[in-house]
């Protein structure tokens, strides 16, 4: 009998683009799978759009919620989920499809025993998926291990998380942090990693990424939150884990802020910089400096 694949598609304002979503879980040459989509208490038609879905194929579960973040609903979808496997995809992206059927008969092979998550590698598209760009990141077989994740993430690689297949046993007592509005993908797959799981990676792009300039993660800081996981690691991480990392983050700090003095100064340095400032005494010498920029308020560019 095929192992069933729970995929679990958190929705939260992203109705245009959910239908696309599910068709490409519908289109999958693996059969054996149920989606769980939740409806994070979207204000949009994703209701409607979700519902219309499970009319056409009872595979597909529809869940609603109060809005809580996106870390409670795939918590909430976990929880619904009954499958052998997790295949986690959010409701703007796509995978694949034969990606659940490549990644499954890799594991089934006897040389792949014992394969806890099957990553892929994934290519990234704005409006249509089939022309994409290359990965913001470059994934390879040997970048999945404790430290790398611990030390290296936002710094060389992060990890989308519809490019993981996880054998559901591996999950555990493992959740995604409910306080965390940003980064809670580190600190899943940091804790995930702590028990040094088996891992493959396929080198094809069977996962797209959707370049959306309205998701969270692009249309905020995420400094506080990166601040946030420090103090959450913090609490499980040995003191010489922690010592290291806090030196990682001091120095990866130091060098944006060396970059944007470096930056600031090569400005100060430029004709066009120095020609601006001439302009600008000038101005103030003559007592036309306010007017002008009056003026220059007025002006309609």
């Amino acid at each position: 009998m095929k192992p069933l694949v729970s995929v679990i598609i958190p929705c939260y304002n992203q109705a245009q683009y959910l239908d696309e979503t599910l068709k490409s879980v519908l289109n999958q040459t693996y059969q054996s799978w149920e989606c769980i989509i939740v409806n994070d208490g979207s204000p949009d038609n994703t209701d409607e759009i979700a519902k219309k879905w499970v009319v056409r194929d009872s595979r597909f579960k529809y869940f609603f919620k109060k809005n809580e973040g996106v870390s409670n609903t795939r918590n909430f979808g976990l929880e619904k989920s009954t499958g052998k496997y997790i295949q986690f995809l959010d409701a703007d992206d796509l995978i694949s499809n034969d990606k659940l059927e490549i990644s499954l008969q890799l594991i089934s092979n006897t040389i792949n025993e014992g394969v806890q998550i099957v990553f892929t590698n994934f290519r990234m598209f704005r409006n249509n998926p089939k022309i994409t760009t290359d990965p913001y990141c470059i994934l390879n077989q040997a970048i999945f291990t404790y430290e790398n994740l611990l030390y290296q993430w936002n710094e060389t690689f992060s990890i989308p998380i519809h490019t993981a297949l996880i054998k559901k046993t591996l999950l555990e007592n493992i959740c995604f942090p409910e306080h965390m509005t940003a980064q809670e993908d580190w600190i899943f797959w940091v804790n995930l990693f702590k028990s040094n799981p088996k891992v493959l990676f396929i080198d094809k792009a069977l996962a797209l990424y959707r370049i959306n300039m309205f998701s969270k993660t692009r249309s905020q800081d995420i400094l506080d939150d990166q601040l946030k996981a420090y103090e959450y690691f913090k609490k499980f991480l040995s003191e010489e884990e922690f010592h290291r990392m806090s030196l990682v983050l001091i120095s990866r700090y130091y060098r944006k802020s060396s970059y944007f003095v470096t930056k600031y100064n090569n400005t100060k340095k430029s004709n066009t910089y120095r020609l601006g400032n001439f302009f600008k005494r000038s101005l103030r010498k003559l007592h036309l400096l306010s007017f002008t920029k009056l003026v220059l308020k007025k002006i309609k560019f």
